[in-house]
């Protein structure tokens, strides 16, 4: 690593930090001033309370970073035409796609970091901070539903809960499994008194059996030895305790592998839910790119000579980045309501303004 590569990332990160502090102290300010006198009178762990806010901000996080990334990009760079760095820097031969690449480095990484964060964090950590909220800031050690239905359309099974405990999806209590033939005629009921999940397999308690012709009549058993088992795993139940506890979850906490498997096993949606679903699917996958696209319409936004005014830079800046993200609420009603291509709807300012971004940096390199 160059000294200058070591340089102009130290000055770009001071910033960089400074603005995701600040923006992510601001969000917490708010939530402080609804939640403060409820955290006092329950008064939690001080980890706990850590542990909610990152979960609370974690869904914000896509829009803290980009916005971060343009402030700290235009400051850096602000500051180096101020002191006539950067003119110092080009005047010894060094390129300006050398001096603005930790930049990049850093926009990459963030891109990175908030898919990761998106897809493997956030929808667990914001559903259990709105659950700890909703409990008074009192720990939720259980969350009980009753009378579940549960539809496997890909297995032909109908699964009726009357009892789980939604923190812990692997223990049922009560359940009817119904079985279906590809042509949607009854081919056996099972009841049970408890279902668990034990080593990637089912094992239902006290399991008793109700067969049926090709007609749904009931008929006899055809394995009697096998119903007299007090308890029986069932391999070819490929239902997970996650598929359960997904039932109760918002959608807005689906990752996107969960969206993918919900999408999968519900086939028969109507087209305009489908629509909404699989754009916020694309869109999932679009949001982390925003860092880069933001730090690279920023870099020429911040470049300012001493006869400019800051002000100038920051307009323009700002400006591209509220563009940015108006375009995506545009694109995202007109995909929504299938007035436009849901792929192009979630992508199309992605590459707009990364298009645009291009050409202003390569006026100004």
């Amino acid at each position: 690593m160059s000294i200058l590569f070591r340089y102009v990332l130290k000055e770009f990160l001071i910033p960089l930090f400074y603005c995701l502090a600040g923006f992510m102290g601001i969000y917490v300010i708010f939530e402080l001033f609804e939640s403060f006198n409820r955290i006092m009178e329950n008064k939690p762990p001080l980890l706990k309370i850590a542990v909610f806010f990152l979960g609370y901000i974690s869904p914000y996080l896509q829009w803290i970073i980009p916005a971060a990334l343009l402030l700290a990009t235009l400051y850096t760079l602000w500051n180096f035409c101020r002191h006539s760095e950067i003119t110092a820097m080009r005047a010894s031969g060094i390129g300006f796609n050398v001096i603005v690449s930790p930049l990049f480095v850093i926009a990459t990484f963030m891109v990175i970091l908030v898919a990761l964060i998106n897809e493997f964090y956030a929808p667990n950590a914001s559903e259990k901070a709105m659950a700890f909220k909703k409990a008074d800031f009192k720990e939720v050690t259980s969350d009980i539903k009753t009378n579940i239905p549960f539809y496997n359309r890909t297995g032909h099974r109908v699964w009726r809960i009357n009892q789980m405990d939604i923190t812990k999806p692997n223990i049922m209590e009560g359940v009817l499994i119904s079985v279906d033939r590809p042509d949607g005629s009854s081919l056996m009921d099972i009841t049970c008194r408890k279902a668990e999940y034990l080593d990637g397999m089912w094992w239902l308690f006290y399991p008793q059996y109700q067969y049926f012709d090709e007609l749904n009549n009931p008929i006899v058993n055809p394995s009697p030895d096998l119903a007299k088992l007090v308890i029986r795993g069932f391999p070819e139940l490929d239902e997970t305790p996650e598929d359960f506890a997904l039932m109760n979850k918002a959608w807005k906490f689906y990752s996107i592998r969960n969206m993918l498997s919900y999408l999968k096993d519900n086939p028969d949606l109507d087209k305009k839910e489908v629509a909404s679903k699989r754009y916020d699917i694309h869109s999932k996958l679009a949001v982390p790119f925003s860092c880069l696209i933001i730090t690279l319409f920023a870099i020429p936004a911040g470049i300012a000579t001493s006869r400019q005014s800051v002000f100038k830079g920051v307009i323009v800046g700002i400006s591209m980045f509220m563009g940015f993200y108006a375009a995506n609420i545009g694109c995202m009603i007109l995909a929504k309501n299938s007035l436009m291509p849901i792929i192009l709807g979630a992508w199309l300012p992605n590459l707009a303004f990364f298009v645009t971004g291009l050409i202003l940096f390569h006026k100004h390199r």
